[in-house]
């Protein structure tokens, strides 16, 4: 009869289900200790398209998709398969707490907005967006010289010719001038 690979011996089982017990436990414990640390910062993870009710509010029945677009920014999820839907995905979990996640998908039919489905209920009454953009008007500027004039008369090049300009037009060349000469 063959000898087994190795021995099973009771003692020594038993001292090694013990060592993992004592392990798992160990392991187990760490995190929940690192995890209500006083003064010990955790970062907000945040996944996925941001989307509030507000967003929510703008959507209407029959936008086209742009529009939708336009609103809701790009899907988190296109389905090959179900191309007539959007769905939109949000996870955050902020300092350490549980997860929070929110869902909404959008269904078209012929590129306009039939349904939305999840999380968000849209309003009934219409949203209007106010713009938070503020418009200011500049006044215009009265100068003699433009800044490129002011940084060339420091190097003493004004363009400005300082010899008297005469009529070129009614002057006569000088004989023997080129332009006295014919072509050949």
């Amino acid at each position: 009869m063959r000898k087994p690979f190795f021995a099973l011996n009771p003692l020594g089982n038993r001292s090694s289900c013990i060592f993992a017990v004592a392990a798992s436990l160990t392991l187990t414990s760490c995190t929940t200790i690192l995890t209500n640390l006083p003064g010990v910062y955790t970062v907000d993870v945040q996944q996925g398209n941001i989307v509030d009710q507000a967003m929510i509010d703008q959507l209407r029945p029959n936008m086209n998709k742009r529009q939708v677009l336009y609103i809701m920014g790009s899907p988190m999820l296109v389905d090959f398969f179900h191309q007539k839907r959007w769905d939109y995905l949000y996870s955050a979990q902020v300092e350490g707490g549980d997860r929070q996640q929110k869902r909404i998908s959008l269904f078209f039919n012929n590129d306009q907005l039939i349904g939305v489905q999840g999380d968000f209920k849209p309003s009934a009454v219409p949203v209007i967006k106010t713009s938070e953009e503020t418009t200011v008007e500049v006044p215009k500027r009265d100068l003699e010289k433009t800044l490129w004039e002011m940084i060339s008369g420091l190097f003493g090049y004004d363009d400005i010719d300082d010899t008297p300009k005469s009529d070129k037009s009614n002057a006569k060349p000088a004989p023997g001038s080129p332009a006295d000469q014919l072509p050949l």
